[in-house]
């Protein structure tokens, strides 16, 4: 072992990172250097030329290209074009129904997506001119879009679920069983939010029901069969036991395919766009799930995780101190990294630590997710906010989206320390299973 190489390599990786290095170019460079240096070209060699294909070949990486399949299918055949419509139908008499609407409405897109920048842009097109038309305040209309698209990878199908745990080797359907819970939670802290602020500030948030809907809530159900009929084909079998999270993605896939052509909206435009965004969406997570399995063989050389590990046993760091530590790395990695480059570069290390604490992977990686989505909103890097801007340019900028944002992110610090201090909003469901 050689502990002050791992540090020295970590350090490198932040460096790195800090230039603005792609993650997983920095992931590769920082762990086939050290290995080399450690242990001779020749091993770093064959670690290097073993490892793309000894982690895109597991059978339960499969898995995301099968999802994302499902998910682009759905959006481009318009299978998911009447979740607001429906939400609109259901909602209209609360106040702020248009916003808790997109809120739900972003729930129902994340159970066929798995992707929070994809749910975010698809409802951000659809809802944020209503709401401005309804007299919303825009910042704030866009900034309970960007918020909602979170969801999208708490509701399970969860991309970042799937990676999680490849890499924790825990139960990937008991995770994604934790996360309808956390999601569920999520959205009625959101819809909490926007009653509240619909009565103390009916200027921003209009307080008055919706219109009569041209659409009675069962025609708007009607429109949107095909996406209910994707969730309970896919988790119906999936938690049911009857076919695994692996298998439940080319279910998913396939049942997409089916639900597309039933509606006669499949057609070779919506196949190959579908798939080429399949594609190019599976090759970049790929190759920096290949930059985290090097860095992991390098963190194991060097003996690093196991010596931070060791140190934290040793500080004697109550459960609570812990977890405040872990929420404050993640908050500040997703001020200023993606989440799938803050998840890979920290798990090496925290599992360890977890696993030693006695503390449930399973429990650990839905926590994980949700702090990772609320770096989606965070400042400076909140990629959902990006993404928001660039569907709403005329109706709000990003200063106003960020400040729409604000009432959002202090809903989702509640719910983290909700499960923080109440593990079984989490575990319920698992437990069940």
């Amino acid at each position: 072992m050689n502990v002050e190489a791992g540090f020295y390599g970590a350090g490198i990786l932040v460096l790195l990172l800090l230039l603005r290095v792609p993650v997983a170019l920095a992931l590769i460079a920082v762990s086939f250097g050290g290995i080399a240096w450690l242990i001779g070209l020749t091993p770093a060699l064959g670690i290097l030329s073993n490892t793309p294909y000894s982690f895109v070949a597991s059978w339960t990486m499969s898995a995301v290209p099968m999802f994302l399949l499902m998910g682009f299918v759905a959006f481009h055949a318009g299978l998911t074009g009447g979740l607001f419509d429906a939400a609109k139908a259901v909602l209209r008499k609360l106040p702020g129904a248009l916003a808790i609407s997109s809120i739900f409405a972003c729930s129902g897109f994340a159970a066929v997506c798995g992707s929070s920048l994809a749910t975010a842009a698809a409802m951000g097109r659809i809802a944020i001119p209503e709401m401005v038309r309804a007299g919303y305040n825009p910042g704030f209309a866009a900034g309970s879009i960007a918020a909602g698209g979170t969801i999208g990878a708490l509701i399970p199908p969860s991309i970042l679920m799937i990676i999680y745990g490849v890499f924790a080797e825990t139960s990937i359907t008991q995770v994604f069983l934790g996360g309808i819970g956390i999601g569920i939670l999520t959205a009625l802290s959101y819809t909490i939010v926007v009653l509240v602020i619909a009565w103390a500030r009916p200027d921003i948030v209009p307080r008055k029901p919706l219109e009569d809907s041209s659409l009675t809530a069962r025609e708007a159900l009607g429109r949107i069969w095909p996406v209910m009929l994707l969730i309970v084909l896919v988790f119906g079998g999936m938690f049911s036991g009857f076919f695994t999270a692996t298998e439940a993605g080319a279910v998913g896939a396939a049942g997409s395919l089916a639900c597309a052509a039933l509606v006669r909206r499949l057609n070779w435009a919506v196949l190959k766009q579908a798939l080429l965004e399949t594609l190019m969406t599976s090759a970049s997570l790929f190759i920096i799930g290949i930059g985290a399995a090097m860095f992991t063989r390098f963190l194991g050389i060097t003996g690093l995780s196991s010596f931070i590990s060791g140190y934290v046993n040793d500080a004697g760091l109550s459960y609570f101190q812990l977890m405040l530590i872990v929420v404050l790395i993640y908050i500040l990695l997703g001020m200023v990294m993606e989440p799938f480059g803050a998840l890979l570069i920290t798990l090496p290390v925290l599992i360890p630590i977890f696993n030693a604490q006695g503390i449930s992977l399973v429990w650990f990686g839905v926590v994980v997710v949700k702090l990772l989505e609320i770096g989606m909103i965070t400042p400076p890097v909140g990629l959902n906010v990006f993404v928001i801007r660039n569907v709403a340019a005329k109706y709000a900028t990003v200063v106003q989206i960020f400040g729409g944002v604000i009432p959002f992110l202090l809903a989702d610090i509640v719910v983290v320390a909700l499960v923080v201090a109440f593990p079984a909003l989490v575990m319920i469901l698992p437990s069940l299973l």
